[in-house]
């Protein structure tokens, strides 16, 4: 039977598409709205760090929560959170750089709802489905995902055609409120019971339990390494605002295109790869699609054309998805269930810390040297970084099928 069939696994996945339309739909009309108001890409850089800089402190113990209270609560709190940012988002839309201390605490919280909002979510999955039906509602999960990647920037273009951020927050404010109130009208299975982390351990030491058993897996800490390196170095989205004003000369309706397509080229790649599950090699093959992705990210930067720009964008979010899928599935396989909320954190921030402080690197960077400079650096670099992992971890290069692995040290 498919998970569809269950009527709570269905409003889960309506909550959560929701939830990750709305955040994605702020993400992208903030730095619009940022680099508008203020003309300075230091700005943008800010954007990414007083999102980090939140998660970096509660990923972990967010990982703790997920393995030890209903992850139901936690998700329908972070969906309060998200429906604030909104709210505060939508009042400051028009208010110019007056408001941007404003925005940047709006940022913030953003940032902490989305450190406890992952891990949460995913451990509701087995109490909505049962463990026969779990894999097929992981890979609808993922597949929901991917089209909330995609629309929340396409929509957010369609709707800054006018040039206003503020239609952006309004729709993204309505569609959390929904999913708060889908999160709330859950009805969990309560004959499966979720694996829980003792309550009485001491809350730094469960904590970073995770962290202490990425950093003794050899195999699991190359490849989140690798990603890490490859998207901070190589992120080219934060300066999407700045190319297409400054360098193609086009407005804001085109910078939602641009940052839809790597969802786009992600969710090919992630229907291809449904049919086509990498069986052999898989090291090899994830170590040349993030050089993939280095190249897409160094022609990006030189095109002075769109339809170029949204080629390279297609061409680095599929490359992306073959990294995304291998340490989806390495985080699954090699971690033992009683720790996976955990694990399933330090992934989190590992991809947090790529995603934000990339931003905020790329940011600074194009202070310094310009826009086009700094996505070409970054890509040089990354192309870099494939080598040094290559040559540093043999245990990755040697990867042959990801299933196969077991949870083990060193």
């Amino acid at each position: 039977m498919s998970p569809l069939a269950v009527p709570a696994f269905r409003k889960y996945l309506a909550a959560r598409w929701l939830a990750s339309v709305s955040v994605q739909m702020m993400s992208v009309a903030v730095g619009v709205q940022v680099y508008a108001a203020t003309g300075r890409t230091q700005d943008l850089a800010l954007v990414g760090l007083v999102q980090f800089v939140p998660m970096l402190v509660c990923v972990l113990p967010a990982g703790r929560a997920a393995d030890t209270w209903d992850g139901r609560s936690v998700a329908w709190w972070c969906d309060v959170a998200f429906a604030l940012c909104a709210a505060v988002l939508f009042a400051c839309a028009d208010a110019g750089r007056s408001a941007m201390p404003w925005v940047y605490a709006a940022l913030a919280l953003l940032g902490v709802g989305r450190s406890f909002y992952g891990p949460a979510v995913s451990s509701l999955v087995p109490r909505l489905v049962g463990p026969e039906r779990l894999s097929r509602a992981v890979a609808m999960q993922a597949g929901a995902w991917q089209t909330a990647a995609i629309g929340g920037p396409a929509l957010t273009g369609l709707l800054l055609v006018s040039g206003r951020p503020r239609h952006v927050y309004a729709v993204a404010l309505v569609g959390t409120f929904v999913a708060l109130a889908l999160m709330g009208w859950l009805r969990l299975d309560r004959s499966v019971e979720p694996v829980r982390h003792d309550r009485d351990e001491p809350r730094g030491r469960g904590a970073l339990e995770g962290l202490r058993f990425v950093f003794g897996h050899d195999l699991l800490l190359s490849v989140l390494l690798l990603d890490f390196l490859a998207v901070f170095l190589g992120g080219a989205t934060a300066l999407i605002p700045v190319i297409v004003k400054d360098e193609l000369h086009m407005g804001g309706n085109v910078v939602g295109w641009l940052r839809a397509a790597p969802a786009v080229g992600a969710a090919c790649v992630s229907l291809w790869l449904a049919r086509n599950p990498i069986r052999a090699k898989a090291g090899q093959k994830l170590l040349v699609s993030v050089a993939v992705f280095g190249a897409g990210t160094i022609v990006f930067g030189l095109s002075k054309s769109v339809w170029l720009s949204g080629l390279a964008l297609l061409v680095i979010g599929a490359a992306d998805t073959i990294s995304v899928v291998v340490r989806g599935t390495l985080v699954q396989h090699a971690t033992p269930a009683s720790m996976r909320g955990r694990v399933s954190a330090v992934n989190q921030l590992f991809v947090s810390a790529s995603n934000e402080l990339g931003e905020f690197e790329s940011g600074m960077l194009a202070t310094w040297l310009g826009a086009v400079s700094a996505v070409v650096i970054g890509g040089v670099g990354t192309i870099a970084v494939v080598a040094g992992t290559a040559a540093r971890f043999r245990v990755l290069r040697e990867l042959e099928r990801v299933e196969d692995c077991a949870p083990r040290q060193g």
